[in-house]
């Protein structure tokens, strides 16, 4: 079976978009565990839950830009490069 020419341009470009996806998801598995540790620390020194609480939602948003990059090169690759 020989595959070439516009299948295999257009199979490659799935899956690059895929690969977005997928980095995208792993941001966010990567989120919760973020908050799964802040509210470990939080509950072993609750005077500095203020402090732990506005790292951890800076950290989010931060990373959260690239979950959103991730989403927005993954639209890109679909919808103008036509996969």
């Amino acid at each position: 079976l020989v595959i070439g020419g516009e299948f295999m341009e257009k199979a490659l470009l799935g899956f690059a978009a895929a690969l977005c996806v997928m980095a995208g998801c792993i941001t966010g598995l990567m989120e919760g565990k973020v908050a799964i540790k802040a509210v470990e620390s939080i509950g072993k020194n609750p005077d500095a839950a203020s402090k732990i609480q506005s790292m951890a939602i800076i950290g989010a948003a931060i990373s959260e830009t690239c979950a959103i990059y991730c989403l927005l090169v993954a639209f890109l690759i679909i919808f103008i490069l036509g996969a």
